[in-house]
């Protein structure tokens, strides 16, 4: 019996056998009152039950990428490094749960008016910041503001643009207050850069001396090339951050972190090789873990820059890649075929009726010849820190697109630079997403007009507008045919290139344990992998 055919009550059972948080003796009565057999709860036991967490150990952790620009402002984290840190020594209000819900973090609960307009949060009280500050409203009110503002460059500004107001009603109250309904703020509210900070008494955040509320304090930080730290004794979660230290090692090359792993330099390491990853699961001392998601790699094309201001380019460059060859090549099959839109088939709202777009050099020469443009020759910029192999990607798209009558000359750039450099700079280039809990958050980060990561400066009326009121809707039918809307406008009118959706494949020694429902936001556990995991004893 699998997890995903059980009733929820038997799910939720199960996981806490996992994690060690029933006795043996309560899970068989618990079964037994959900009507299963003792021989099959005896079995479930058997099979599921793990020791409970233990204290100790450095958890040593190899990371894909990491910039010598990276900083401990949240405004400005956009690599996988700095995305792990934000998740190790920080808190958020609220979180994504192994179960790909939502759930409340320094936030306990909260509440809406019947038009999404107003959220109450109740925050929780006593929680210790690391450099001995109590958190509380006023430092939530100033960590969300860091990311507002004209001048603010965050990557989270398009999230809040319709935020009126924030505000503390008292010193464990949050209100929120926003110009249009949006039913999915407390999904919202897990975004990497809405990390909670302490305020400087002038409504202002302090990041400089790296406090945080987590589970981990930092001690040494190296931009792009290191980071350690320590367990937090005051940390509010008794049953997390089980390891007495932490240290995260940016290792770009995918050859030295597995080399690193199998000679126990690492306990764990980010991203797997797909094509070598078998190798590593044959070894007994090591665990390979694969999770479905969202994340896919993209092709960004700015809308308003030449050739790929033509739609009809555009539509020629979709028909120009073979995204069967892609997935068997680049993930060697750890992923699914996508369609030229951010929502993959395991997210809320995703459209299986859109037509998928094949591999058709006739059509990408239809189109070319539409636009006049017969002979197309254009430039992609690609890095191998977006996804290992992707230079092989654009190689590879550069073979297939010359049936069409496209030559794509491939720009190897550097990996140490390419968040900062390339991305959103170059008009087409390789740009890697990670999954979103839901599509308004990935439409409104990546779509939008006018947002600050809208990496192919995409805008559409139409899809604006659905933007707006999708968020807003509250009738799951209304706001599910909206989001199908806008899924074929990208599909048919995008500016943006998605041959697939990948797998999380990432490995670990044999001895470090986890509860076994691994969350599909970021690699390494939803990049919780410090705080959830444990040396077994």
């Amino acid at each position: 019996m699998g997890l995903r055919k059980t009733s929820p009550e038997l799910h939720n059972l199960l996981l806490a056998a996992r994690i060690g948080k029933v006795s043996r003796r309560s899970f068989l009565s618990g079964a037994l009152a959900l009507g299963v057999t003792l021989p099959l709860a005896t079995s479930l036991w058997s099979k599921t039950a793990k020791a409970a967490p233990v204290k100790g150990g450095q958890f040593r952790a190899g990371l894909d990428d990491g910039n010598t620009t990276d900083s401990m402002d949240p405004a400005t984290t956009n690599s996988r490094f700095m995305i792990t840190m934000a998740h190790t020594h920080r808190n958020f209000l609220t979180e994504i749960t192994p179960e790909n819900d939502v759930a409340g973090e320094l936030a306990e609960s909260w509440e809406t008016s019947p038009d999404a307009r107003t959220w109450v949060l109740k925050l929780r009280k006593g929680v210790e910041f690391h450099n001995g500050k109590t958190f509380d409203a006023m430092d939530a009110v100033a960590s969300l503001n860091h990311h507002r503002g004209e001048k603010s460059t965050s990557g989270a500004k398009a999230l809040l643009a319709s935020v009126e107001d924030i505000k503390a009603d008292d010193k464990n109250t949050l209100v929120i207050k926003l110009a249009s309904g949006n039913a999915d703020l407390p999904f919202m509210l897990t975004d990497y850069h809405l990390v909670m900070l302490p305020a400087d008494g002038e409504g202002k955040v302090s990041f400089a001396n790296d406090a945080g509320t987590g589970g981990y304090v930092v001690k040494a930080f190296n931009p792009g090339v290191q980071a350690s730290l320590e367990r937090f004794r005051n940390y509010w979660k008794a049953d997390r951050a089980h390891f007495d230290a932490v240290e995260y090692t940016a290792i770009p090359d995918v050859n030295a972190r597995q080399t690193a792993l199998l000679t126990s330099s690492l306990d764990a390491m980010i991203e797997c090789d797909f094509k070598t990853v078998q190798m590593l699961e044959r070894d007994p001392n090591l665990k390979v873990d694969e999770v479905p998601t969202g994340t896919h790699v993209s092709m960004p094309m700015f809308q308003d820059a030449a050739p790929f201001d033509n739609p009809d380019v555009r539509l020629a460059l979709k028909y120009a890649v073979d995204r069967e060859a892609t997935v068997k090549m680049v993930l060697n099959g750890h992923g699914s075929i996508g369609n030229d839109h951010p929502i993959s088939p395991i997210m809320p709202y995703y459209d299986g009726s859109i037509e998928q777009r094949a591999y058709d050099p006739d059509k990408a020469k239809f189109h070319l010849k539409k636009a006049g443009l017969e002979n197309l020759k254009i430039d992609l910029s690609a890095a191998d820190v977006v996804i290992t192999s992707g230079v092989d990607m654009a190689l590879l798209f550069s073979e297939t697109a010359k049936a069409a009558g496209i030559e794509v000359n491939v720009m190897r750039e550097p990996n140490d630079s390419y968040w900062s450099n390339i991305w959103l700079k170059k008009p087409f280039c390789l740009a890697g997403w990670g999954q979103r809990p839901t599509p308004d958050i990935i439409f409104t980060l990546g779509y939008a007009a006018g947002a600050d990561w809208n990496d192919s400066h995409f805008e559409d009326d139409r899809f604006n507008q659905l933007l707006l009121a999708a968020r807003a809707e509250l009738d799951k039918p209304k706001r599910t045919q909206m989001y199908g809307e806008m899924q074929r406008i990208l599909h048919d009118k995008g500016s943006v290139i998605i041959p697939f959706f990948r797998n999380w494949i990432y490995a670990r020694r044999a001895n470090v344990q986890h509860s076994g429902v691994l969350t599909s936001s970021w690699p390494l556990d939803g990049a919780r992998g410090a705080e959830r995991w444990w040396f077994e004893s």
